[in-house]
């Protein structure tokens, strides 16, 4: 690739301090050159202690700058939809956050208004590239372990863990910010692990005392 990515970011919290905003100015042909935070002091004070060019305290004014060309949005999911198509619309690419949105039926919505504009959507689903889930497709792969037959993955971690990363407002237990508990935000990563090891879900059991949520209804 020979076009330099200038990455905007909508919402430099704590899992962009270490993973994700620093990685962006470690990549050929990438660069961090604005970030916006509704907070204007710590959003100018995220881009004086990381060496950004530019930041904004409104998501339109950084989607709008002709200097930026792909848009990271690490907010909570409650904004994921609504930030994903105003940068669609400028015709930006966009590289969301896990989970991709409230529900499933937003989600789609994002899908298909990055199909309509011609503009790529990827979500953080890091992880299959990582040389342990590297390893673990080759084994299975090549049969070294023998035909797989039953999986159960579990994911525990202390009070303690530091496995999700801290804000001040513990958000991801609030279904109106989430769509979920911990589950919904820790899930997406384990479950995208499980289709890139093994394949497409051929069926999934609906549990009847689960009513999806239904999407908010957006025009663009």
């Amino acid at each position: 690739m020979t076009q330099q990515i200038n990455w905007g970011i909508i919402g430099c919290g704590d899992v962009t301090e270490v993973k994700s905003g620093p990685a962006f100015n470690k990549v050929p042909n990438s660069k961090l050159i604005a970030v916006m935070r509704r907070n204007a002091e710590k959003a100018a004070d995220y881009a004086q202690r990381h060496g950004v060019p530019k930041w904004y305290s409104n998501a339109d004014e950084l989607i709008s700058d002709p200097e930026i060309n792909a848009v990271y949005i690490a907010t909570p999911p409650n904004t994921h939809a609504a930030y994903t198509m105003a940068a669609l619309l400028a015709g930006k690419p966009v590289y969301v956050e896990k989970p991709m949105a409230m529900n499933a039926a937003e989600a789609q919505q994002m899908f298909d208004y990055a199909v309509e504009k011609d503009v790529k959507l990827c979500v953080a689903h890091y992880r299959r590239m990582q040389p342990m889930f590297l390893k673990i497709k080759s084994l299975i792969d090549s049969a070294a372990i023998g035909e797989i037959r039953f999986v159960q993955l579990q994911l525990l971690q202390s009070p303690s863990a530091n496995l999700i990363a801290r804000s001040e407002e513990n958000w991801r237990t609030n279904p109106a910010l989430s769509g979920g508990g911990l589950f919904h935000d820790l899930a997406p990563h384990q479950i995208d692990l499980m289709l890139y090891l093994f394949g497409a879900v051929k069926n999934i059991p609906v549990l009847p005392s689960i009513k999806p949520r239904p999407p908010r209804q957006m025009t663009w």
